[in-house]
C-alpha cells in the first residue's frame, strides 16, 4: 500500500509502520467514529490494528519474547466532530498490549482525532517497542 517497510529498528527501539484494522488483507471497518461507526466498531478496529502490530513485531523479531517494553502507543482516530470517546476506544489496543506484555511493560499513549485516515479506515496505530539486544 505504499513505499515503506513495516518495521525499522534503531538501537533497542522497534518502530512499526502505521497499523490499520485489516483482516485477510481487507479493511475490517470503514468510516468515521460518531458518523458511520459506533464506539464498539471503533474498539474492534483498534483491537484488530493492534493484533496486526503484534503480528508484524513477531515476524520482524522472530518472537515477542524479545519485547522488553511497549514505549508508546499512538491511536489515531478518524471521527465526526462530536465524538468524545477516545479513551474507551484506545483502551481496546492498550488492554491487548497489557494482556500480552503485562501491566509493568505498558506504554505511554496519545489518542488524537483526525479528519481522515488511509483507505477510509477509522483507526491507525503507531507502536514503538523496546527490544532486547
Amino acid at each position: 500500500m505504499g513505499a515503506y517497510v513495516e518495521a525499522v529498528q534503531t538501537g533497542n527501539l522497534l518502530f512499526l509502520t502505521g497499523m490499520l484494522p485489516l483482516a485477510g488483507g481487507k479493511p475490517k471497518h470503514l468510516g468515521r467514529l460518531g458518523a458511520e461507526l459506533d464506539l464498539e466498531a471503533g474498539r474492534d478496529a483498534a483491537y484488530t490494528a493492534c493484533l496486526n502490530a503484534l503480528a508484524t513485531a513477531k515476524a520482524y523479531l522472530g518472537s515477542l519474547d524479545k519485547v522488553t517494553r511497549v514505549v508508546r502507543l499512538g491511536v489515531f482516530v478518524a471521527t465526526a466532530p462530536d465524538f468524545r470517546e477516545y479513551p474507551k476506544l484506545a483502551d481496546a489496543a492498550s488492554e491487548l498490549l497489557e494482556s500480552v506484555f503485562g501491566k509493568e511493560r505498558t506504554s505511554s499513549r496519545i489518542v488524537p482525532g483526525v479528519a481522515s485516515l488511509p483507505l477510509g479506515m477509522p483507526v491507525e496505530l503507531e507502536v514503538i517497542l523496546e527490544v532486547a539486544p
